[in-house]
């Protein structure tokens, strides 16, 4: 039994000097900031109900839309309208803050109060800027007269005997109630294949996960609008693992079949409920033993959970392939690899890790929980685009020394994980947008530069913050628990010193940010020594669902960019698409001119993606690989950043290797395998269109009408094609006819165009003149001057060539002499985009994205690219009181930015993308699938509608920032 350690009785040493770093001296943080009023309104798209409104709450005037508003609708305190109700950032960020500095006086964290104030105003800064956030528990319980949680994760623990099982429905519901989630392992309870002592057969661990199942369920439906989140977890030599393996694949056959009947099993459906195992993740504990068999295509033992004797055996390939097919099938189960996890356990002596939190990325001792908080990689990129480690390794020593405070006065859901907690001070200190500070650095996510960039700043993140824990070991004393681990903590902290040397640096950045790490990693070997740890983990890397949108990130954890293309709410309401801020960025750092960045970013906000942007290097096409798009990452890729950061981390990642849906099961099996092999503690795979029950425009019975209806429609339009017979005819262009000759010059290369058009002015021939009279360049003109004139002739529109020839690349290309088409990607390039606006509508060039220079001017001073007859003067665009810019709606049904919102986002390179392409998205998730026509695999929110979009292990939208389990 260890002695729990809290208060003042554990001070050992003289208080922390806190050094002032971001704030200012002599004044508050606040009052450099400018502030301003907002109304929060937020309505459910699909139902256009207003779920929520707030007027007048206050913000940094820097904070986006969408970070307000799911602060204000998740973290704001007192009920709505009521005189006790927070309305200012500055109400929850004090109410959080001065209560982890009073925590840290009261017990002797602080060498003098003025240390203290330092420490809140450090902290205060951090927090208004969007350096980093606590998690949701912190900023839902610090400070009300809630019980003062502070933890977003947990693992119970259940044993062999009813009460232990009903113990754990019990604990589970308690912590479902509070909007958190667990985890635990459920190999104690013997198999289906094993006796009881009264002569009976024993029920088996997958039956009673029924039960949990449903309590999980219920207490979801009984009023909260996110899932359960829960993660169960089986030993793979458990004799009943086959059945573990296939119940949620073989409930998605049930769904599957209930769907075809016409029942409503999309996600939160009517009939959804009948399917069980659904409230859960599910993950097999693999062994060393168990993969190495695997490889070797030997059998493996299953063994009793009483006496540990071999009751079956099994052949472990084909075990693997089982396990795989049902993570093909359904996403379930995901493996977590226990001689990994285990061999760097600091607390060994204290009992083995056996479970997670629900997204795998806590793995700790049972009855235990952790408290996390994320940093904001991109913060901390310097102006010259390389990362500031010594500010970084500043900022992550004051968060652990906060983190451990709170733990002094938190609360916990049962009293064996308040212990547990309070004995072993578990932190969980991680970060988000490190895949928009790769992208800003010019570093591709599955590159060597760009893992070695993340391997290096995860180092200095847990470094450091080892580094703290053994500094605050000699004030406050070591957790309790050390002691009886002292030796295998003292072992973990070298293996992650040895990974540290390991670890090789390709560029100035990375090795700058490396030699802080190993610095750190070297006080934290000598300062242990000497003091002990004041926590027994440091690190996570978590989702970072919610609080990354309160931080404003691109990316979450360890994610790379979902997309090239996002979707941002407005001050004043409504919202405009733009391309990624961080492309622009990237672009300058690796060169190229802003002519050329602008003709890049123009491309990406019409096709979402960089393959054949004018002027794009291939080898730097890397650099913009994202989650989703024409560019996706490949599943390795995922595998491979994971295996970078995971040596460095005290617990895991999460984080789901997505796989396309043609992926097979051999695939499947090569990222358990590999995973495995490059060291990850936990992998979780879900392919695209895996799962049934995802909520789509109309499901059920309906849908499948639908579709039968449109095939039946479709054939009978096949048929009455079948009969008719289309013979082209030639429209002859008049003997004297309209001409225009144009000069051109396309990256140095001179030309001459001259064009043809009949009465109507519709174009109808096109002579081409390049090269010298009698060489081989100018023949072949010749002959596709021809070609396209025969063709336009005979009916072929010229929108279908410029569609077909605009964005071909090939040399000569660069910059033109032509103002309305500055950059090109070859010669036929300039020639139809020429073509185009000499000869197409604007409403045709406006969907093929073709503009002219005025056209250009127009949009920057008054945020259209219409002709003003058709909009009004750009007076009566400004000026408010007259149109409202701000509110109009264009004729696709997408708000329109303000004139002065527009301008600033072209000066930092982000136009908006054609409306034509975002007609009813309202996310990124959406806006994706609108100019890319492919579907993003995930579920609508419940709160407001819309599509969410892939967090770690989780979902999360960024509508709302309601998540899918986890905070």
């Amino acid at each position: 039994m260890t002695e729990t350690v809290s208060g003042a009785a554990a001070k050992t040493g003289a208080g922390l000097k806190i050094q002032r770093v971001f704030s200012t001296k002599g004044k508050h943080p606040y009052d450099e900031i400018t502030w301003e009023r907002r109304d929060v309104v937020q309505t459910n798209w699909k139902t256009g109900e207003t779920v929520f409104e707030q007027k007048g709450v206050e913000f940094p005037d820097f904070w986006s839309v969408n970070a307000s508003t799911i602060v204000t609708t998740k973290y704001f305190r007192g009920a709505v309208g009521s005189d006790v109700r927070e309305w200012s950032l500055k109400h929850i960020v004090d109410r959080v803050v001065k209560t982890y500095t009073k925590a840290g006086l009261e017990h002797g964290y602080f060498a003098t109060k003025a240390d203290a104030e330092v420490f809140e105003h450090e902290l205060t800064w951090l927090l208004v800027h969007q350096y980093f956030s606590f998690n949701s528990p912190v900023w839902f319980n610090v400070g009300t007269p809630s019980p003062q949680q502070v933890s977003a994760c947990f693992i119970l623990s259940v044993d062999d005997s009813m009460d232990s099982i009903l113990n754990w429905y019990k604990e589970e519901g308690f912590i479902f109630k509070g909007g958190s989630g667990a985890g635990l392992n459920l190999s104690r309870i013997r198999s289906s294949k094993e006796l009881l002592s009264s002569g009976g057969t024993a029920s088996g661990p997958v039956s009673f996960m029924r039960g949990a199942d449903a309590s999980a369920g219920t207490i979801k439906s009984g009023g909260a609008t996110r899932r359960a989140a829960k993660m169960v977890v089986l030993d793979v030599d458990h004799p009943d693992i086959v059945e573990f393996v296939e119940t949620k694949a073989r409930e998605e056959d049930k769904i599957r079949a209930l769907r075809d009947a016409g029942f409503d099993m999309d996600l939160g459906g009517k009939d959804i409920t009948s399917v069980q195992y659904q409230n859960a993740n599910n993950s097999v504990r693999v062994s060393d033993e168990f993969m190495r068999a695997v490889e070797d295509g030997t059998e493996f033992g299953l063994r009793a959970r009483k006496t540990g004797e071999v009751i079956e055996t099994v052949d472990a390939r084909e075990l693997f392939r089982k396990i795989s097919t049902a993570a093909w099938e359904c996403a379930d189960p995901g493996l977590q690899y226990d001689d990994t996890i285990n061999d760097w356990h600091t607390n060994p002596e204290t009992g083995r890790i056996t479970a997670s939190n629900p997204c795998s990325e806590y793995m700790s001792l049972d009855n235990s929980s952790c408290n996390l908080a994320s940093l904001n990689l991109l913060k901390f990129l310097r102006d010259d685009d390389t990362f500031d480690a010594e500010l970084f390794a500043k900022a992550v020593e004051l968060i652990i020394t906060a983190m451990d405070i709170s733990i002094c006065f938190a609360d916990f859901p049962t009293e064996s994980i308040g212990k547990t907690t309070v004995d072993y001070r578990q932190l969980g200190i991680g970060y988000a947008n490190l895949g928009a500070l790769l992208m800003a650095m010019g570093l591709g996510y599955d590159s060597d530069g760009g893992r070695a960039m993340a391997a290096t700043i995860t180092s200095l993140m847990t470094g450091q913050s080892y580094k703290r824990s053994a500094e605050l070991a000699a004030i406050v004393g070591p957790y309790a628990g050390y002691q009886r681990n002292a030796d295998a903590h003292k072992r973990v902290m070298r293996k992650h010193q040895a990974a540290n040397d390991t670890v090789r640096t390709l560029h100035v950045a990375d090795s700058q940010v490396h030699k802080a790490a190993t610095k750190a990693w070297a006080e934290v070997i000598k300062l242990g020594e000497k003091n002990g740890f004041r926590n027994a983990q440091a690190s996570v890397l978590a989702p970072t669902g919610t609080i990354g949108f309160m931080m404003d990130c691109d990316t979450t954890g360890i994610e790379p960019d979902f997309s090239l293309v996002k979707f941002k709410k407005l001050v004043g309401g409504g919202s405009m698409q733009i391309v990624n801020q961080t492309v622009p960025r990237a672009l300058r750092k690796m060169g190229y001119q802003p002519e050329q960045v602008e003709a890049i970013v123009d491309y990406i906000a019409e096709h979402g993606h960089v393959v054949d942007a004018p002027g794009l290097k291939t080898e730097h096409y890397e650099v913009f690989d994202c989650a989703m798009g024409a560019r996706s990452l490949k599943p390795m890729g995922h595998v491979r950043m994971m295996a970078a950061c995971q040596p460095f981390l005290s617990g895991a990642i999460s984080k789901t290797v997505n796989l396309p849906q043609s992926a097979s099961i051999e695939d499947v099996e090569d990222v358990y395998l590999q995973s495995w092999k490059l060291g990850l503690k936990a992998t979780a795979i879900y392919r695209d269109n895996a799962k049934v029950g995802q909520p789509l425009a109309d499901g059920g019975g309906k849908a499948k009408k639908d579709a039968a209806a449109a095939a039946e429609a479709a054939e009978v339009i096949e048929k009455v094609v079948e009969k008719v017979v289309y013979a082209p005819t030639r429209k002859r262009l008049p003997k004297s006819r309209q001409s225009r000759t144009t000069s051109f010059t396309v990256g140095g290369a001179e030309g001459y165009m001259t064009s043809g058009a009949h009465d109507d002015g519709e174009l109808g021939e096109v002579f081409l003149k390049l090269g010298k009279q009698g060489s081989t360049l100018a023949g072949v003109m010749d002959a596709f001057s021809i070609a396209v004139s025969i063709g336009l002739q005979y009916g072929v529109p010229l929108e279908t060539y410029v569609s077909k020839f605009t964005n071909l690349r090939f040399e000569p290309a660069g910059l033109t002499d032509d103002p309305d088409v500055r950059m090109s990607q070859s010669i036929m390039d300039y020639i139809f985009r020429r073509l185009a606006l000499d000869y197409l509508p604007f409403e045709t060039r406006q969907a093929l994205g073709i503009y002219s220079a005025d056209e250009r001017q127009r949009y920057l001073e008054t945020g259209s690219y219409e002709p003003l007859e058709e909009t009004g003067s750009a007076a009566e665009l400004l000026d408010g009181s007259s149109a409202d810019l701000a509110g109009r709606v264009d004729s696709s049904g997408g708000r329109v930015a303000s004139a002065s919102e527009r301008i600033e986002t072209e000066d930092a390179g982000v136009p908006e993308v054609p409306a034509s392409a975002t007609k009813e998205a309202h996310t990124s998730a959406e806006l994706l699938e609108k100019i890319t026509g492919t579907a993003v695999d995930s579920p609508l929110c419940f709160t407001c509608g819309t599509k969410m979009r892939p967090a770690g292990s989780c979902y999360v939208c960024e509508g709302c920032g309601s998540t899918s389990g986890c905070s």
